[in-house]
């Protein structure tokens, strides 16, 4: 099991330059378990998620880890404690899989320290947790999208921290592969009690998977909680701006929501009535 770390913000400040896009958030992230934060687009999600990994800086307020603000904490300390995926990382041109996923142990290195028997173990455990062990020779390049995004889990994976942060995981990923990524971390959340904290645009993906549920709208923060007392009827259409039906998930009990839309008409003859 992992050692527990608090993570935090209070009255979180953040954007770019002059544009203020998270504005006055407190969040507090439960160690242990999986948080997922959803909203409509551009409500600020990635832009919080940046900021509580210091990718970005705030612009007032603060982030703590254990009791630090964060932007006191020396890089390669905060990096082995928390790993942050962004959105469409970039790989080196030409760079295989197994020394991209390696890169994930730079953390772990220290001035004039060979690769250690600890760093191929580290590495070989995210290549089979994440299944790509087979393209280990494979140039990054060469790989379809749902391969690629699951390198890159592997290359967090290995990076062996308590907290990992993921923004959009699942993204460009067809139904089968987004709900094999949200498996593996689950198993990951599980298996070593590692903190995820995810970005997900799927409000039936994220109830299914979260074990609490921040809920931004025009970067502030209107609701956290349990999946079950978060997403109603009056959160979805005020967050998303959707009509909707909350029912039960038949698979997991968790809250599932049903956009009305346009209810559409079967024909008389696709219904078995006759024609008038």
């Amino acid at each position: 099991m992992t050692t527990q770390h608090l993570l935090r913000a209070h009255a979180l400040v953040s954007g770019y330059g002059d544009l203020t896009i998270v504005d006055g958030v407190d969040v507090e992230i439960p160690a242990g378990r999986i948080s997922v934060i959803v909203g409509a687009n551009a409500c600020g999600k990635s832009t919080l998620l940046k900021t509580l990994s210091r990718l970005l800086p705030a612009q007032s307020g603060s982030v703590i880890l254990d009791g630090k603000r964060i932007d006191r904490i020396p890089t390669k300390e905060l990096a082995r404690t928390l790993g942050l995926l962004p959105q469409q990382p970039v790989a080196p041109e030409g760079i295989v899989v197994a020394d991209l996923v390696g890169r994930g142990r730079h953390p772990h290195q220290k001035l004039f320290r060979s690769w250690t028997r600890d760093d191929d173990r580290a590495v070989t455990e995210a290549l089979l947790a994440t299944g790509v062990v087979e393209l280990a020779d494979r140039s990054v390049d060469e790989l379809s999208g749902g391969q690629r995004q699951r390198v890159w889990i592997a290359m967090a994976l290995a990076q062996e921290t308590d907290i990992l942060l993921l923004d959009e995981p699942t993204t460009f990923l067809d139904v089968s592969h987004q709900v094999e990524v949200l498996d593996l971390l689950a198993d990951l959340n599980h298996r070593r009690g590692t903190t995820i904290v995810m970005v997900l645009h799927d409000i039936n993906l994220a109830a299914r998977y979260a074990d609490h549920l921040f809920a931004l709208r025009q970067g502030r923060l209107v609701a956290s909680g349990a999946p079950a007392e978060v997403v109603t009827r009056e959160l979805v259409r005020d967050v998303f701006g959707l009509d909707a039906l909350i029912i039960d998930d038949p698979v997991s009990g968790t809250p599932l929501v049903i956009p009305r839309g346009r209810h559409r008409v079967l024909p008389a003859a696709a219904s078995g009535e006759d024609a008038p």
